[in-house]
């Protein structure tokens, strides 16, 4: 179990007050200056030491990211853009940070720049967060007004603005070539790439995104070091990590935890156990509905990191468990999960815009049993074709829930069906 003192996010809860006065007792904007005075390579170098992989789903390095980012300055504007519109079905960290401890991200931004060479930061939240957006919005102002934001930014020389950019709610957003479309003011649409954001991002500068949860660690892991996140974890899997526990536990929760716990320990310890004990599971989904689901006999041994679920063909994602027990209709479930794909997709490509509404078709009728058993085939080889064929990965995100599905709960599918046909028959 991680120690209160290992903790990046001490605020989570809320138990204390967000503002800066607050966040300073909590050990924000600490030495900032100093940090800031090692400078840009020793910040990129120290965040690749650290081993942190990206918090949004993807889990890339975070410090090779980073070190993409041109070297030479030729005086024209970079820029940073971090990820806050949390859309993942089951993931609800990002906004507790941005509610609760909402100085570490605005912070973490100015040390990400200069990171980055960057000279402006764009936060792009989810509209739908408007109590969270204003908090943050005032944190920015406050940073400001303190001088910690803007020009000669914490004393140190660096001249660095950031900047709320509200969204419209669409999941699609969350993409980072489509987040920077609609920052653009253009429709949510992603981009092809090449070229990257690293070379061509926003307003066609070199631009690098990340999510909220791994920009407001940032602060911590420099101010800390390295060796001590990565203290944490199994290798190529270090630090610390927010994991969203909610469906059928008896204490839904967000908790920090070590990369590398026990899903059943981690669903135990802190969200008080499956409702009507362990074996009553039926399945957990282990990083956000776009991660194939895991059956229980898995969910008994799996490990929560990246290394350790993609053994088992699943993957940690955001870290957003849903835990379903035997109550859960689990085809029901996943036919829900398709319409969410369908109706978010932004019809850029024919496999994505064509396929999901044909999945979502095929999977209500195998809700009823309406099918016939061969379609089973049928619906798997559909989201093969639709997977690894789009320009973003929104395709392979609604194609796994299915695929998952169906390789540890075709029996039920099938049972469905044969029923229906015996009805039939009898009728």
């Amino acid at each position: 179990m991680l120690d209160i003192k290992d903790r990046i996010f001490t605020n989570l809860y809320g138990e204390e007050p967000w503002d800066l006065a607050a966040a300073k007792k909590r050990g924000d904007w600490d030495g900032t200056k100093e940090l800031i005075a090692k400078g840009r390579e020793w910040i990129v170098e120290e965040m690749k030491s650290s081993g942190m992989r990206g918090r949004g789903g993807a889990g890339f390095p975070t410090g090779l990211k980073w070190s993409f980012m041109p070297k030479e300055d030729d005086g024209k504007p970079r820029y940073l853009v971090v990820n806050a519109d949390e859309g993942e079905p089951g993931t609800c960290k990002d906004r507790d940070i941005i509610r609760n401890d909402p100085h570490k991200l605005v912070e973490g931004c100015l040390l990400a720049g200069v990171g980055l060479g960057a000279t402006a930061g764009y936060i792009y939240i989810r509209g739908e967060f408007h109590n969270e957006a204003n908090i943050l919005d005032a944190a920015i102002q406050e940073a400001y007004d303190a001088g910690l934001l803007g020009k000669n930014a914490c004393g140190s020389g660096y001249d660095y603005d950031l900047y709320l950019h509200r969204g419209a709610g669409a999941y699609i957003c969350g993409e980072e070539t489509a987040l920077i479309e609609s920052l653009e003011g253009k429709k949510g649409q992603p981009r092809l790439k090449p070229p990257f954001p690293a070379m061509a991002g926003l307003y066609g500068r070199p631009t690098t995104v990340n999510n909220v949860e791994t920009i407001a660690a940032a602060p911590t892991v420099l101010r800390r070091g390295a060796a001590w996140f990565s203290s944490f974890g199994r290798e190529n899997n270090a630090g610390t990590k927010l994991f969203c526990i909610s469906g059928h536990v008896n204490t839904p929760c967000n908790v920090e935890e070590t990369m590398g716990i026990s899903l059943k320990e981690l669903i135990e310890r802190h969200a008080g156990g499956v409702r009507g004990g362990w074996d009553n599971l039926l399945a957990v989904i282990p990083g956000g509905s776009s991660t194939p689901v895991l059956p229980k006999h898995i969910c008994d041994t799996a490990i929560m990191d990246f290394d350790g679920l993609r053994e088992h063909q699943s993957g940690l994602g955001t870290a957003a468990v849903i835990v379903m027990d035997k109550s859960t209709d689990i085809v029901k479930a996943f036919a829900r999960l398709s319409y969410f794909y369908m109706h978010e997709s932004c019809g850029q490509c024919t496999p994505c815009r064509e396929g999901f509404g044909w999945v979502y078709r095929v999977m209500q009728r195998m809700v009823t049993g309406d099918a016939r058993i061969e379609e089973i085939d049928m619906l798997q080889q559909v989201t093969k074709e639709i997977e690894g064929h789009t320009i973003c990965a929104h395709g392979d995100g609604g194609s796994w829930p299915i695929q998952g599905m169906i390789r540890h709960f075709r029996p039920e599918l099938e049972r469905r069906i044969e029923e229906r046909l015996a009805a039939a028959r009898a009728a």
